[in-house]
């Protein structure tokens, strides 16, 4: 297992600054592993939520809970939400003498009780699987194929690691969103889901989606909620500027690990994903994840017209206009809509970010991001913060 500093820092801040962290991720993302990592070195009391015999210790949870010292670890605790009130009710006594640390492979928009009860005792922390920061970035290509997850990217080959991602769907199906409460047919998601594969890197369209399926824009629109909620899709929405052109106004959605993509579309080797059809908008989605996860920033969007200019992710760092535009090419070419774009826009940078060995400097405002210099990136944008520092070219940007 890939040792992941930056997250042990992350709970290390949290659990030491609010009485509940959550830790909250997609499943088999890590989080059980890198929580028991964190409780290791200090007084720690660990209870599984799916295992028998620790449902049955919590079974009088404020007895229990109360009566312990030091860091409590409740791991996938979506499977019971009952425990939120009790929660709330402990580390509201005065000197509470412990620290929770929840894991759960759901937001709390699909875990009634996080928000309500925990509201001003919780921080979160979302953990997502493997990036070039914690692998290496000479291994791009199996993180790009295997995606993320531990363990299908450290499988012992390509074949191992398909056959991995396929169970993991079928069980994410059969199981997992059931014991969320929510009465979905595993037939049906498993084709929305196949269907969104496909719908990868566009603009979300309900009512297309919703004919394909023969069924509402409600249904479909339930559907996708469910999988933003467990941390599957990532819906990427849209920023609106006050210029003359019609703009887009509907997200964007990603699936947001490569690699259950690729099981989806059926592609089981590099060969089989740089011949498909989808190669271009899995590597979009894929450099989109990088740059996230590298940068970290509050919020993101995109941006596109329907007259065709768009910018793949916008990002605001001290109110500073940062574009990527994602092209699957190792010698991109600069295009007038690029340009256009930053005129647009007022963006103070825009970075190509690409599969090319090197990153260097087009034009002023215009970058080559090398897929390899993903890690380094909050590094450049700070070197691009400092030149429009000294060059404004637009007041702090705040979105409609």
């Amino acid at each position: 297992m890939l040792h992941r500093a930056t997250y042990l820092h992350q709970l290390e801040v949290a659990v030491g600054r609010s009485p509940i962290t959550a830790l909250l991720g997609s499943r088999q993302c890590g989080k059980t592993t890198l929580a028991r990592e964190f409780a290791a070195p200090r007084e720690a009391t660990c209870f599984d939520l799916e295992s028998e015999p620790d449902l049955r210790r919590l079974a009088n949870p404020e007895l229990v809970l109360g009566g312990l010292d030091g860091l409590v670890v409740l791991d996938e605790i979506q499977r019971a939400p009952h425990l939120f009130n009790v929660l709330r009710v402990l580390v509201d006594r005065p000197q509470a003498p412990c620290r929770y640390l929840i894991l759960g492979s759901a937001s709390p928009d699909l875990v009634r009780g996080v928000s309500e009860s925990l509201a001003g005792r919780v921080e979160f922390v979302e953990l997502a699987g493997f990036d070039l920061a914690e692998t290496t970035t000479d291994a791009w290509r199996n993180l790009w194929l295997r995606g993320g997850l531990p363990p299908s990217y450290l499988a012992a080959s390509d074949g191992d690691s398909m056959a991995w991602r396929d169970g993991f769907v079928r069980t994410f199906l059969e199981r997992d969103i059931p014991q969320l409460g929510i009465t979905i047919p595993a037939a049906a998601m498993r084709r929305f889901w196949t269907m969104l594969a496909h719908w990868h890197g566009q603009t979300w369209n309900a009512s297309e989606l919703g004919r394909a399926m023969s069924t509402s824009d409600k249904t479909v629109r339930s559907y996708l909620d469910v999988l933003t909620g467990t941390y599957m899709v990532r819906q990427l929405q849209p920023w609106f500027e006050n210029t003359a052109k019609r703009q887009v106004k509907a997200p964007k959605v990603y699936l947001r690990d490569p690699g259950i993509l690729h099981t989806l579309l059926g592609i089981a080797d590099e060969g089989s994903l740089l011949s498909h059809p989808r190669v271009g908008a899995s590597w979009e989605g894929f450099a989109i994840e990088q740059v996230l996860r590298a940068l970290r920033p509050a919020q993101a969007w995109f941006w596109g017209s329907h007259s065709g200019g768009e910018v793949d992710l916008l990002v605001l760092e001290r109110g500073r206009r940062i574009g990527f535009e994602v092209k699957f090419s190792e010698a991109p070419d600069l295009t007038r809509s690029m340009h256009n774009v930053i005129d647009t826009l007022n963006l103070d940078h825009l970075f190509v970010v690409c599969p090319t060995p090197n990153s260097y400097p087009v034009q002023e405002r215009i970058s080559i991001l090398s897929i390899f210099d993903c890690p380094e990136l909050p590094n450049r944008v700070e070197e691009t913060l400092q030149k429009a520092d000294r060059h404004p070219s637009h007041p702090a940007a705040i979105p409609d």
